[in-house]
């Protein structure tokens, strides 16, 4: 039997995400918080529903993508939230970044109605979310994960069992870290490139062949010698993921103070207008706080 999907968010990552699986034949329900966001994937043969609970009524998994943990306790256990409409056997499946620790206790809540959840946060962006080529990173039971597969397959390419409840969020946490730091690296890469009068752009061509290789060198350091930050993530979501890694360091009273200084820079874009930009802008704040290139003359 091929299962019916419900789908809540509808933004970069969660729209994208329901188009893929209407294209892969699923029956597909709706729900955005502005109705108007659902018009084209009505257009596309989804049926929209008028809250969460009406289409948990109907579905047999429900996807979410929207943007904190208080978006995610609200349309799962809120007011006409998931819960409400939820059937026994429902799995719930979030691909939210919020706190592992509420992502723990929406699994308990939900697991009272015999709803099964799987905090699965995806990596690849907007672009991966068109192409259905994500990376998901599952926290719960195995054996609820391989009921749901065909689904996250149809929207991802690598999908990893990571342990149970909250060790998805926890690795999308260490996702983060290791993103922002390397930004954080690749920004001051191409700023000491254009002050020693180095052209950043075979500076960066150079990189890329060797160890200093990384996803975000090719993708990233593209944009900010672009100087061009289209929001495949925007850094306000950035900034809101950092806040949740750091906290989380911070229960477990453990110091991550490379995280700290990658958190101010991308705290820092946002201050300074930059939130719904990509969060690669950082490189354009490192460029205010720093001196112009210095004239080398000839080498």
């Amino acid at each position: 039997m091929t299962l019916k999907v419900g789908c809540i968010g509808l933004g970069i990552m969660g729209g994208p995400m329901a188009l893929n699986l209407l294209k892969a034949g699923y029956e597909v329900h709706v729900w955005a918080r502005r109705p108007e966001a659902t018009e084209a994937f009505k257009d596309a043969g989804a049926q929209v529903d008028t809250s969460p609970a009406k289409l948990a009524r109907q579905v047999d998994v429900v996807l979410t993508n929207v943007s904190d943990t208080r978006d995610v306790e609200q349309v799962l256990v809120g007011n006409n939230g998931v819960i409400e409409g939820a059937q026994p056997g429902l799995v719930v499946v979030d691909h939210s970044t919020i706190s592992p620790t509420a992502s723990r206790k929406l699994a308990t809540a939900l697991s009272d109605r015999d709803v099964d959840m799987l905090d699965a946060p995806v990596s690849g962006g907007q672009q991966g979310a068109k192409e259905g080529s994500l990376t998901i990173m599952v926290g719960g039971k195995a054996q609820v994960l391989e009921r749901v597969r065909p689904v996250l397959e149809v929207v991802g390419k690598s999908i990893t069992h990571v342990g149970d409840h909250g060790a998805g969020q926890i690795t999308k946490a260490c996702n983060q870290l290791i993103v922002a730091q390397t930004m954080t690296a690749v920004s001051e890469a191409i700023r000491l490139a254009e002050a020693a009068g180095v052209d950043p752009k075979a500076m960066r061509e150079a990189l890329l062949g060797g160890l200093g290789y990384s996803r975000v060198l090719e993708v990233h350091g593209q944009r900010m010698i672009n100087r061009s930050y289209p929001p495949g993530f925007k850094t306000r979501l950035h900034a809101k993921d950092m806040g949740i890694v750091l906290q989380t360091a911070a229960d477990l009273g453990l110091p991550l103070p490379g995280t700290a200084q990658a958190a101010q820079w991308i705290n820092a874009a946002v201050g300074q207008g930059y939130g719904e930009d990509d969060s690669a802008v950082i490189a354009e704040v490192l460029r205010r706080l720093t001196p112009p290139p210095k004239e080398t003359g000839d080498h």
